[in-house]
């Protein structure tokens, strides 16, 4: 399963050395099983440029800009993990995170306040996962649990002709059955740069610039208020949760400090800053 990510950076520094190497292949996608509506006010939250377009029935996809591994030497499976998980926590949506390089690619499915799930084959396709989180994968976004798991389970097999790419695209085939649909020209494999210059000529394209703190507080209440944490606004649930989503943010922000794991300090701070703003509406409101 891929490990925790390094943090997304502003973008309002000088730009980086150009790409080459592995992060100059290096790309990556994000399907939120919702509809665009529902993912635009969370999309700040990751500081990141990026396209938001719809990708089928119930999905959308959010195709990042990759300054992160493109210009800031971040492992992309670290970085996309984190941004998975920071735009689940506390929505009513699962979070797909689709991700290669030269080496490797893999997913990483979060949901909640769930550990999140991942699988990863190296660039030749040889799987490095383990079988029971393809099961998890599956049961999580409640695909069938007899035709779905059995038309994933070929991509934990060695298959010669199948590379990384290849196995991403197998896993895409797998969930048109519930409704995903990618958009043209965001195929598995192409370099980030690519992906996101085709998913802005996309008609529906829908630009996402990274927020500043008061834009990322904003998102975060939005993002709160749209989610199944809504009813839980005010009173003593109310201020339960928060008080709980700041003791769980705050170490974990922490954690990833010190192990340079930068998506989870993304992660803490998201929690803790949506625990901070539940405690204050609790109290704006009760004084109203």
């Amino acid at each position: 399963m891929p490990t925790a990510p390094d943090a997304p950076r502003d973008h309002d520094g000088p730009p980086g050395p150009p790409d080459d190497g592995p992060a100059g292949s290096a790309g990556a996608l994000l399907l939120c099983r919702a509809r665009p509506g529902s993912v635009a006010p969370a999309a700040p939250l990751l500081r990141e440029r990026a396209v938001l377009v719809g990708a089928g029935a119930g999905w959308s996809v959010l195709v990042p800009e990759g300054r992160p591994w493109r210009h800031d030497a971040e492992p992309v499976d670290r970085v996309l993990t984190g941004w998975a998980t920071a735009l689940a926590v506390g929505s009513s949506w699962p979070v797909l995170a689709l991700w290669w390089d030269a080496d490797r690619g893999g997913f990483t499915l979060a949901s909640g306040f769930r550990r999140p799930v991942g699988y990863e084959w190296l660039a030749d396709g040889t799987p490095v996962g383990e079988d029971e989180a393809v099961r998890t994968f599956a049961a999580r976004l409640g695909l069938d649990p007899v035709l779905d798991v059995q038309a994933l389970e070929p991509l934990t097999r060695p298959d010669p002709e199948a590379d990384a790419a290849a196995r991403v695209r197998g896993l895409l085939a797998v969930l048109t059955r519930a409704g995903l649909l990618l958009p043209p020209g965001l195929d598995p494999g192409t370099p980030a740069d690519r992906l996101h210059a085709a998913a802005g000529a996309l008609p529906d394209a829908e630009p996402v610039e990274w927020a500043d703190r008061r834009g990322a507080v904003e998102a975060g209440l939005h993002a709160v208020e749209g989610g199944p944490l809504g009813p839980w606004l005010r009173g003593p649930r109310a201020r339960a949760l928060a008080a709980a989503q700041v003791l769980l943010g705050v170490p974990l922000a922490a954690w990833g400090l010190r192990h340079r794991g930068g998506g989870w300090v993304v992660a803490g701070t998201v929690l803790t800053a949506r625990g901070l703003l539940g405690l204050a509406y609790d109290r704006l409101r009760t004084r109203a």
